[in-house]
């Protein structure tokens, strides 16, 4: 049994972080303060659905539990293939409503970031694509976890909150162009 703890992932996430940034300053030798700040909230969201992915959900005296690798049970892997299965098999309506709702918002604030920081994502499928992919990644990441499991309805679930937080940030994004066009109009 090997725990893993949360100040450690999240530690792991800084370092991986600073690293990235460090590299592109070596290359670029410049720092843009407003693409750093952007940066933290990528970095934000992560830290925050490593938490609720990977340490059990509950605390025990007040601390995150840790993440516990079990080198003899990691295979075979925990994973649930068949859609809508298993989503409503809790034990109180609490915990149903817990994990419907836990697993899509804690993606919405990643839909309205990434679009924002990664000008890449210039096109509908590349953002549908990444935020798909995100949690694909996060799902394979739990396979060697005895205590998690993959399933397909946590990646269904996180691709509605990314989609639903890459439709307030096209909301938002049409609202302002609005804005500025109507400016533009009663200026002219």
């Amino acid at each position: 049994m090997i725990p893993i703890s949360y100040p450690a992932m999240v530690a792991v996430v800084t370092l991986l972080t600073l690293l990235n940034r460090i590299l592109t300053y070596r290359k670029t030798k410049q720092i843009s303060w407003k693409r750093e700040l952007q940066l933290i909230l990528v970095y934000i969201c992560i830290v925050v659905i490593v938490r609720f992915t990977f340490c059990p959900f509950g605390k025990v005296d007040g601390k995150i539990q840790p993440l516990i690798f079990y080198p003899d049970n990691g295979f075979p892997f925990r994973i649930n293939w068949i859609p809508f299965v298993n989503l409503l098999d809790y034990p109180e309506k609490r915990d149903i409503l817990l994990n419907l709702i836990g697993n899509t918002a804690m993606f919405i604030p990643v839909g309205i970031v990434w679009p924002i920081v990664y000008k890449e994502l210039d096109k509908h499928w590349k953002v549908i694509a990444a935020g798909a992919g995100f949690s694909l990644c996060i799902e394979i990441l739990q396979l060697p976890f005895y205590d998690r499991v993959s399933d397909i309805d946590d990646l269904i679930l996180n691709s509605v909150g990314f989609l639903t937080g890459y439709g307030i940030f096209l909301l938002i994004k049409s609202v302002k162009k609005s804005r500025s066009s109507d400016r533009d109009f009663c200026y002219s």
